[in-house]
């Protein structure tokens, strides 16, 4: 008898590790899945030296490397206070609650607004540099205001998610996983669809891309690789950085190309042209949808990860407001290592809109010069260490990027 009861100790100890392990692994299936497979332009080998001047390396890197390291200083802030928050929940989250969902809306709410107030000085940090190197042009006060409607946005948001997961876990409380991940899903493909109407508006003004040269070069590009673009709009990005981008995002009729003022007033037409160009591939090969697929098949394996771990952390607690300490951070540290996995995807799809982009346009000379460009305006480290892309890249650096220019100017279509 006592054997028996030493295996079952043993089994349920192993819980938490293999719910962890399957988590990561079904991540991975998942990007070995839905992995471009062609497509691709293996990128030349090229001295980063050979683009940008040691001032320039040097600028990035002396304001890239102190901003990663004050970033991973505002994480650690976070997870502390969730780790004191879970060892030493406040009396107010103990209960007893007359009405636990309401109390857990109140409760993520609160957390919400705590978490973004002890990262704040960090982050007020990072913006005296970033506008110390002149990437921000906005005022304090009305960084003050974008604060104070994220915080607002992200209250609701939390409020929200706070009841969702209290509710679940009275209503299933041995399987609240599974409802739990199809909300995952559901939610993901809410913001998808709502996101680009009713959030970004809020801090930004997007306007439908005028007639003119622009539009007609963008309508043309669009016919020359048969891809519906939906809208074309330009954000007002200009009054908070004076970085250069532009984006494709939406899910069906919100889908939408996102260009920033700064790339149309900054940058030669045939550059812009490029970029376009990037982001009609994303459409093309239907990108954003497949994000949401990649999503739906991780969903399971990371929530089932996320009770196992909150279970361990605050055992007894489920159901109850005194959980979401626990399961806040169990949230985010099975996401990070999931969101590391998933950042291989995403590298590997931007890499096949790169020459998508460059075999639409046989443009391999602007492609280099936007590149060399854009990572100087946006003070970027064009050849970041290998660790730092490996966890945090979502794009190839752009040196990578400029290889791949390189291979296609050189025949390797």
């Amino acid at each position: 008898m006592r054997m028996c009861t030493v295996q079952g100790v043993d089994r349920r100890r192993l819980r938490l590790p293999i719910a962890l392990v399957a988590a990561v692994v079904a991540a991975e299936a998942a990007v070995l899945l839905l992995r471009p497979r062609d497509g691709l332009i293996d990128p030349a080998p090229v001295s980063v030296r050979s683009y940008f001047s040691p001032a320039q390396l040097d600028r990035a890197r002396d304001f890239r490397r102190p901003q990663l390291a004050l970033y991973g200083a505002s994480l650690l802030v976070e997870g502390g206070l969730l780790v004191l928050l879970v060892r030493r929940p406040p009396s107010r989250l103990r209960g007893p609650f007359r009405r636990p969902v309401v109390a857990g809306a109140l409760a993520g709410a609160a957390l919400s607004a705590g978490l973004t107030l002890a990262t704040l000085p960090l982050g007020a940090v990072m913006r005296q540099r970033a506008v110390d190197v002149g990437l921000v042009t906005q005022s304090w006060g009305g960084w003050a205001v974008d604060v104070a409607k994220s915080m607002a946005i992200g209250g609701v948001l939390a409020g929200a998610g706070g009841a969702i997961f209290v509710g679940l876990q009275r209503r299933f409380p041995r399987h609240w996983w599974a409802p739990g991940s199809v909300a995952v899903v559901a939610i993901g493909a809410a913001f998808l669809y709502v996101g680009p109407v009713v959030l970004d508006p809020v801090f930004n003004r997007f306007t439908p891309l005028p007639q003119g040269r622009t539009r007609t070069a963008v309508l043309a590009l669009a016919r020359q690789a048969h891809v519906k673009v939906g809208q074309v709009y330009e954000v007002d990005a200009s009054r908070r950085t004076t970085a250069a981008n532009a984006y494709v995002t939406g899910l069906g009729s919100t889908k939408r190309v996102v260009v920033y003022d700064n790339l149309l007033e900054h940058f030669t037409p045939d550059e812009v042209r490029l970029v376009v160009a990037h982001e009609l591939g994303h459409v093309h090969y239907h990108d954003v949808p497949r994000g949401l697929l990649w999503l739906a098949l991780v969903a399971p394996f990371g929530v089932f990860a996320v009770q196992r771990l909150s279970e361990r952390m605050a055992p007894g607690a489920a159901g109850t407001p005194t959980v979401l300490p626990a399961a806040v951070l169990s949230l985010a540290l099975v996401a990070g290592g999931i969101g590391v996995v998933s950042n291989q995807l995403s590298r590997r799809v931007e890499a096949r809109a790169d020459t998508f982009s460059l075999r639409l346009t046989e443009a391999p000379e602007p492609f280099i010069s936007f590149e060399k460009r854009i990572a100087v305006r946006n003070v970027a480290d064009p050849d970041p260490p290998g660790w730092v892309t490996w966890t945090l890249g979502t794009h190839p650096p752009t040196i990578e990027r400029i290889g791949a220019a390189v291979a296609f100017e050189r025949g390797a279509r």
